[in-house]
Formats: C-alpha cells, structure tokens, sequence
C-alpha cells in the first residue's frame, strides 16, 4: 500500500468525502477515526478507532499500511487524556502535547502535526485530496446581496477575524449592523439555532436587513488542518434562523455537496457569496 493516505477523521460529513475521492482516483487510503468523534459514514467504510493517549501506536499502524501523506480532517474538540491508556512510547510523546491543549485549537494541532511530520508523514489540506472542495469567488446563488447585507458582511468580516485571533470561533451572525451571535465551541450549528430561537428577534428594524452568517480561517492559522465548511445542514440553519444569506472567504471554507447547497440556498431565497477578502 506505498503512498497511501490516511484520513485523521473526526465528526462530520467530510471525511467521507474525501474517502469517496480517494477511492474515484483509485488512490489507497486508511481512515482513523478519533475514539469518541464518530465520523458519518453512510458507506460503511472501514474505519479504525485510535485514542491520543496510545498516539505511537497509531503512528505504526500507518507505517505498517505505507502511509506517507496524512490529511487531518472532521471536528475534534480537546479530549481529556485517561493516564491509565497511556503507553509508555505515547507518554514520551505526551510532554508536547499536554501544554498545548491548555493554549487552544490552534496550539493543539500545530503540536499534532509537528509529531505527525516527524515521523516522516507529509501533513497536507483536504483540497489536496479533492479541489472541489474550495469553490470560486462570486455569488453562486440566483439571489445576490443587496448594499445592506454588503455591510453586514463586512461587519461580520471584522468580528471573526477578532474571534480567530483570540483562537475562539471561526464564525459570526450579523444583522443591520448590529453582531447577534459569534461561534464558540458548540459550534455553527448552536450559533445559528441560537439566532433562530433567541437572537433573531433582536434585530432593530422588523424589516431591514434580514443579516448573513460568515464563516472564515482564522487570521495566521495553519491552514492544512481546521478550515471551516459549511453545506446544506448550514443553509438549512441560516433558513430557519431566517438570515438573508451566507458569506464565506474565499479560499479558506470549504463547501461540502456544493450542487446540493446552492439548490437549497435558492429554494429558501438565500444567497451564498464566496467573498474575496
């Protein structure tokens, strides 16, 4: 199995997706699934669980599969670490790991991939594997932004680039002007039911601007690893939360079942701009 890849695969509908690239351009692949962050996997597909805290052995399993590229890739919060699972070659490994999970999502995994690479694994994005994956700038919808919603985008632009920089979200909800709701780790989907339940009836005028969700990288992260992705679910979300639309940067969200979500987003009457920064 020379120059597989394997797939770090968390929750989400992504690492199938890849998998199904992988398996269309006939390249050899492996999927290791973080223990307790269940990947969806409506194909079935074979998967290995692997826990942090035995770490080294994970590293021997790709190696005896000839793994040489890894692609990190689904959601994973910080797992709390069991010491009694510990293996004494993980443990060696662990000194770098356990300080970085106290600084954040950003320090935790440039100290995963660093681990990664020096055991002689090239740590790549998801687009390596599927381009398809970061779609073009413009509007990809049949609706299209009006000036109101431009400001709200660019608003919202401004306050996810302050979240990123506090390593705290990668998304945020703005209408009329005024921030109804950021990300933090509950993630999109509780930012946007938040606004659908709570947030939304805040907006000042019942009839100005409706609002947009933005989702961005975060400012100087590694962008191989924990680019955010919106798809269908998220269109679904923005519906109910009753916005106007989703603005995403361009090259640095990845669009998931991208013909499905335009359809949706035009169906509900949202628009959906890949905004060039």
């Amino acid at each position: 199995m020379a120059g597989a890849t394997a797939l770090i695969a968390g929750r989400g509908a992504l690492p199938a997706h890849l998998a199904r690239a992988l398996a269309a351009s006939g390249a050899p692949f492996v999927i290791a699934e973080v223990e307790g962050f269940a990947m969806d996997n409506p194909d079935g597909l074979p998967v290995m669980r692997f826990a942090l805290e035995r770490l080294a052995l994970l590293f021997d399993h790709l190696h005896e599969n000839g793994v040489t590229r890894v692609v990190m890739v689904g959601a994973v919060t910080r797992p709390r670490l069991d010491p009694e699972r510990i293996d004494p070659r993980t443990a060696q490994l662990l000194p770098r790991i356990v300080p970085a999970l106290a600084q954040g999502d950003d320090a935790t995994l440039r100290a995963v991939i660093a681990l990664f690479e020096e055991e002689g694994f090239a740590v790549v994005g998801a687009e390596a594997v599927a381009p398809d994956l970061l779609p073009p700038p413009g509007v990809l919808t049949q609706a299209r932004p009006g000036p109101a919603d431009e400001r709200d985008a660019a608003r919202a632009v401004q306050i996810v680039a302050a979240l990123g920089a506090a390593d705290v979200g990668q998304g945020a909800v703005v209408a009329q002007g005024l921030c109804l709701a950021v990300e933090a780790l509950p993630g999109t989907d509780a930012m946007l039911a938040w606004v659908a339940e709570v947030a939304g009836a805040c907006r000042p005028d019942p009839k100005g601007a409706r609002g947009v969700v933005c989702k961005a990288p975060k400012p100087g992260q590694d962008r191989r690893v924990d680019l955010p992705a919106i798809g269908p679910a998220t269109v679904e979300a923005a519906a109910r939360a009753g916005l106007a639309g989703i603005v995403v940067e361009a090259g640095g969200v990845l669009l998931l079942d991208p013909a499905e979500t335009i359809a949706r987003a035009d169906r509900a009457g949202l628009f959906l701009w890949v905004r060039t920064p």
